[in-house]
């Protein structure tokens, strides 16, 4: 692992948005909450990280999505104090990473959360929960094609055991496409994250 240097909460959330901006399960409610706090869509495209109006913004609207901050939904026992670093991942690192526990994602992989364990199974035609496989092969054919996509946002208790929090489509992508080395990623690690990321 390359690690590149630190980063923050607030550079967290706003690579969360910035990322389920552009999904099509995510996007439209995200871009609804925008658009009910008065706000454009430059202010997840452009993120000003210095300014302090704005962070409090997007900390509010990923709070009011996902529960951010609020030991709810997807955030549910997520740890206030997190250590936030920005890396590289090599192929081999990019495999070890875990899906969230979830039961569309335990399905996909077969159990395993592992992504490589899904992209086997996605070629193979298998589902989950009788979901198409397109986004992801879609996804995979777009980065093959050379399109790059927004960094993963991965956390643990360590940087030696990761699980996805933010990216799984285009985690699921890299998988199919062969796992790419280099994969720019964020970082986050606490003492007390085994409680979100098991």
């Amino acid at each position: 692992m390359q690690v590149r240097g630190m980063s923050s909460a607030d550079e967290m959330v706003a690579c969360f948005l910035r990322g389920e901006l552009s999904s099509r399960r995510f996007g439209r409610n995200l871009r609804s909450h925008l658009a009910a706090a008065g706000q454009a869509e430059r202010l997840l495209t452009d993120p000003d990280l210095s300014d302090v109006g704005a962070n409090r913004t997007r900390r509010a609207l990923l709070a009011a999505t996902r529960g951010y901050g609020e030991n709810r939904d997807l955030f549910e026992n997520f740890p206030p104090h997190v250590t936030w670093t920005w890396a590289r991942l090599s192929a081999h690192e990019a495999a070890g990473v875990r899906y969230l526990d979830y039961s569309y994602w335990v399905e996909l992989s077969g159990g395993s959360r592992r992504p490589h364990d899904a992209a086997v199974r996605i070629t193979a035609g298998l589902r989950a929960c009788d979901v198409p496989n397109d986004p992801f092969v879609d996804a995979a054919h777009a980065f093959l094609g050379g399109e790059r996509f927004p960094p993963l946002i991965h956390v643990g208790e360590s940087r030696d055991d990761l699980v996805c929090l933010e990216g799984h489509l285009r985690l699921t992508a890299y998988a199919l496409a062969g796992f790419p080395t280099g994969i720019e990623c964020l970082i986050g690690t606490a003492p007390a994250m085994g409680r979100w990321a098991r």
